[in-house]
């Protein structure tokens, strides 16, 4: 379906075009009204046009509302110094609503293009706890691909998870000295014995000259493919793999591991390719490329380094390869990858650095560097622990479901246990999502508990307390919607039915400058709102045993689609009572 916002620039450029002339593209200058009262949609391309035409707004405005095709509006009308105001009518939204209610994409629109995406996020370090750093690239990377698969595209999520390099060499080196029982197979240790075990390796590393000579000579004998450092590699992956799943498995996010090894066979061709074209530099050994427009704080060129003195490959090399694979041999036409704001300037770098290479083909394949700032305590500093460590991410999402699960018991105090349990995951991981997703994701954002687990105001809570509403009036109705939705129509009279339908109808406005931006709080601040009018409906339009029931039931039933649907591609799974 085409969106109103889509309908009304065609109508206005109609228009445009009547009175002024056909001369190619005008700008219509469409946006939604921010109080509904003035109209649902303005007009404010008389403001441009005026220059062009030596005249007023207003008088531009008047020769454009002459022409304005006015079928489906109950009222056109110039306000201020030359805005169009619009407002739909009753009969044209209700027909709209209508169409939604059966349609797969509840208004949006499908465009052909991109088919296929890759969507790389998460991302975390073998070896290391997952903390509360991979909570936003986590969130925020699955939102986008869910918001993809609404839209039936191929998506392929990836989690390229730090695999390789010196500190396998380092941590195989302190297992095989202190814990030989663990590379034989012998012991089956949980990630935090791991993350430990690290930490201690990282101290000799630096400390030990003997063992760093060790470690190196491990991360040869791994690069090698000798076969003792290879398996110890495997189950060292393999211990940190059944964590993330675990937690993955919790937040349901589903990844396909394809870390930094994946790529190593494809290192010595992307350098040779590099070199082939002209575009290495050689700085004191190591292999470079000198970008332009990229300068260190003393205005000198900045290197991008792809292979040291040493051999040795570089997360640019890696980075570089990916894009490769990703856009030559994946043929992907979307490439969105998820990390932290710090990661900006490598990211810059590398892209333009391939795009050079002709890695990528921009015509072909584009490309989306999805940043995100910090989590921050309560005093407005990195989020971390009373010891004034990182936060785990486990221990983060027990917390919040333990807050849950008080808060449900303090509302139905006679619940069992397995309902108690399964609500206050529920609630408690869609908190933690909803409250990361609905923060404006270039910024930095304050991690409450207290905050994102109130029933009042923008948060999961409210979302989930809302659509129990809804599912509370169909139980009541005791009837088939089944029937309803084949013999009744959707039609808006009450004005608070008005409000909730026309924003019902810019769902897929929403949806489809989602796909553009990738910002989630985009969608969250229209579930907000969305539940909001509904509230007002509810509070102005009796349902269940009105004339106006199934009308009104039908009303109900799209506003719990949209906003399922909503929360759903937000992360969020839905509760029928609470």
């Amino acid at each position: 379906m085409d969106s109103l916002i889509s309908i009304l620039r065609s109508i206005a450029q109609k228009a445009i075009c009547k009175a002024f002339g056909n001369q190619g593209e005008w700008d219509t200058a469409i946006f939604a009204c921010h109080n509904e009262k003035f109209g649902h949609y303005q007009c404010n391309a008389p403001l441009g046009l005026a220059k062009e035409f030596h005249s007023s707004p207003r008088e531009i405005a008047k020769k454009i509302v002459e022409h304005w095709d006015s079928q489906y509006f109950s009222n056109i009308e110039i306000a201020g110094p030359g805005f169009i105001n619009v407002t739909f009518s009753r009969e044209f939204l209700s027909s709209q609503l209508n169409e939604v209610l059966v349609d797969p994409y509840l208004g949006a629109t499908r465009d052909p293009f991109p088919e296929k995406i890759i969507v790389e996020f998460s991302s975390p370090n073998i070896a290391k706890e997952l903390h509360v750093g991979h909570l936003r690239s986590t969130i925020i990377g699955d939102c986008i691909a869910r918001l993809f698969e609404f839209f039936d595209r191929q998506v392929l999520r990836l989690n390229h998870v730090g695999d390789w390099g010196t500190q396998f060499g380092m941590l195989i080196a302190y297992l095989k000295k202190y814990c030989p029982a663990v590379i034989a197979g012998e012991e089956n240790p949980e990630l935090t014995s791991l993350d430990h075990w690290y930490k201690e390796a990282k101290k000799l590393f630096d400390k030990d000259a003997e063992f760093k000579k060790i470690s190196h000579q491990e991360v040869v004998h791994l690069q090698s493919g000798e076969k003792e450092a290879l398996r110890a590699w495997k189950i060292i992956c393999d211990i940190s793999r059944r964590e993330f799943e675990r937690i993955y498995s919790l937040l349901d996010i589903k990844i396909l591991e394809r870390g930094e090894s994946y790529y190593n066979d494809l290192l010595p061709e992307i350098v040779a390719h590099l070199e082939k074209q002209g575009l290495i530099t050689l700085s004191d050994g190591a292999k470079c490329l000198f970008l332009e427009g990229f300068a260190n704080r003393e205005g000198e060129p900045l290197p991008l380094i792809v292979q040291k003195s040493d051999g040795g490959y570089l997360y640019a090399t890696t980075d570089l390869a990916a894009f490769y694979q990703r856009a030559q041999r994946e043929k992907a036409d979307r490439i969105i990858v998820v990390t932290d704001i710090g990661q900006t300037l490598h990211f810059q770098m590398v892209y333009a650095a391939a795009l050079k290479a002709h890695l990528i083909d921009p015509q072909k394949t584009s490309f989306d560097h999805v940043t995100f700032g910090l989590v921050l305590g309560d005093e407005g500093k990195k989020l971390r622990t009373r010891e004034g460590n990182t936060e785990k991410l486990m221990d983060l999402i027990n917390q919040a479901m333990n807050y849950a699960e008080q808060l449900i018991r303090d509302r139905i105090p006679d619940i069992d246990p397995e309902s108690l349990h399964e609500m206050g995951r529920v609630l408690g991981i869609d908190a933690i999502k909803y409250a990361d997703l609905s923060s404006y994701r270039l910024k930095d954002y304050q991690f409450s508990y207290e905050r994102m687990l109130k029933f009042e105001g923008n948060t999961a809570p409210f979302l989930l307390y809302s659509y129990v509403r809804i599912q509370g009036i169909k139980r009541k109705a005791e009837v088939s919607l089944e029937p309803i939705i084949k013999t009744a129509k959707i039609s808006l009279e009450h004005p608070s039915e008005v409000l909730l339908g026309l924003h019902l109808r810019r769902f897929g406005e929403v949806i489809n400058a989602f796909e553009k931006d990738l910002l989630p709080n985009r969608l969250a601040d229209y579930l907000y709102n969305l539940a909001e009018k509904f509230n007002i409906f509810f509070r102005d339009c009796r349902v269940v045993g009105s004339v106006e029931q199934d009308q009104r039931l039908l009303l109900c039933e799209l506003t719990a689609k949209i906003l399922k649907t909503g929360l759903n591609i937000l992360g969020l799974k839905v509760l029928n009572r609470m």
